[in-house]
Parts: C-alpha cells; structure tokens; sequence
C-alpha cells in the first residue's frame, strides 16, 4: 500500500497540501491526515477524492508516537510523500514568554517533526518525497521570534544533511521555506493582526501559492523551496556562502 503522510493537517498549510495531494498524487492509495483535532481532519478527508485515514494525534506526546509506530509497522506501506507541516510559533521577547510557551515550539517544531521523520523513513524507496516545513525565518535571527526562528533554522540544516544524505537512495527531500503566509499561524503567533507588521502584511504570500511551489520543487529534486521574491532575495543574500561551503564537504 502507497501512502502519503502529511502532519498538521487540520488547518492552513497542511490542510492545503492535502487539498493539492488529493489532485496531484499518482500510485498513493491513501493519504493519512495528522493532527490533533479531529474535526476538521473527518472534514477534510470527507471533500477528498482519495482514500484517507484520520488519525487525531499529539505529536508532542511520546507514547502517541510509539503508538503510531506501532500502526506502521502493522500496516508496513511505502510511504510516497511525507509532509512535516506541524508547528507553532509566538512573537514575543523570550524573557517575557512563558517555559510552556518555549518548549511547546521546541516540542512541536524540533522534537516532534525528528521523531516523524526517524518513524517515517524506514518506509520510504526510492522516489518517495520528504518535505520538511520550514520557514523564511532560518535564515536569519529574528527578534521577538528568536525561538521559533531557531526552530526552523534547525528545520532546515537537517533537511539540507538529509537531502545529501539520501540523494544515494532516490529519496527527494525539500526544505520549504516561505516568507509570510497567509494562515492562522500568523493571527495566532502575534495574538492579533494587529500588530503583524506592515513589511510583512506587504510581502504576505498566500497558502495555495506557497504549496503548489513546493509541490513543484520536489518534484523537480530541489532541496529548497521559495515563493516569492522577497524570500528568494533573501535566500540569496544570507545562503550564497553555506552553499559553497556544502558543495566542499
């Protein structure tokens, strides 16, 4: 059985790479939709044309993981497509954010998308596709998302090791990593959108635009994926050095 995977499928980014999945897979049996609320994954998977299966799991939690584990080893299919799209953000200073607070992003965003990443690819051949969510964020640091931006710096160096660790294998990994999207990660990460700064009212991207690219990029092997102008001028700016040093090593 072919499956694709996709993690915090119940709103913004994950659910619309299950939208955009659902239309574009070829060979997927299934698509399995992650997340902790189950509501509006049985939504989601009710306006899909392709078998799903929701699975309502917190990733932060470990025996939910083992407990997913368990279900792969069962079911054993070749995972196709795995989507690490789970994650959280707040836009604070770190001294005035909570210990939850900043461990639930470590949680979420490092911990938990390693975890799955570890579970998943012992199911993934040659041609599966890994597409690891992070951010226009990793390139640089960010104040007042000095946490989150870490997070998905660590996103993304791991993605950048993997890509040249599996190339050998035939498994394509991505790094997506858009600028501001226009998701309710945004309203939830500044408490308001209110205080979402006018530059990145102006650069926002939308979810459609931001899935479709990173889509595209996979399949095309490109180990990163950008969407927009601002974000590529960026990239450029603050990459060009690491890329040369990568080639070397």
């Amino acid at each position: 059985m072919n499956i694709a995977i996709i993690t915090g499928a119940s709103s913004g980014m994950g659910r619309e790479f299950a939208v955009q999945l659902d239309q574009r897979l070829g060979k997927t049996d299934e698509i399995w939709l992650l997340a902790r609320r189950r509501e509006p994954l049985e939504e989601l998977a009710a306006s899909l044309r392709t078998k799903t299966r929701v699975i309502a799991i917190d990733l932060t939690v470990e025996s939910s993981l083992k407990q997913f584990e368990e279900v792969l080893a069962i079911q054993n299919p070749k995972i196709t497509v795995l989507v690490n799209c789970a994650g959280i953000g707040s836009h604070k200073l770190f001294d005035r954010q909570s210990r939850e607070e900043i461990e639930a992003m470590v949680q979420l965003n490092i911990v938990a998308l390693t975890r799955m990443t570890m579970i998943c690819l012992p199911y993934m051949r040659k041609g599966s596709k890994l597409l690891q969510f992070s951010s226009g964020a990793a390139f640089v640091p960010q104040q007042a998302f000095a946490v989150y931006a870490a997070s998905k710096a660590y996103v993304y160096s791991l993605s950048r090791a993997l890509e040249r660790e599996l190339r050998g294998k035939g498994i394509t990994v991505t790094a997506v990593c858009p600028g501001p999207v226009n998701t309710p990660f945004l309203t939830h990460a500044y408490e308001n959108a209110i205080r979402i700064s006018l530059l990145k009212k102006l650069t926002m991207a939308e979810t459609s635009c931001v899935v479709k690219k990173a889509i595209d990029d996979c399949k095309s092997g490109r180990s990163v994926s950008l969407c927009g102008l601002p974000i590529r001028l960026l990239y450029l700016s603050t990459q060009g050095v690491q890329n040369l040093l990568m080639k070397c090593f």
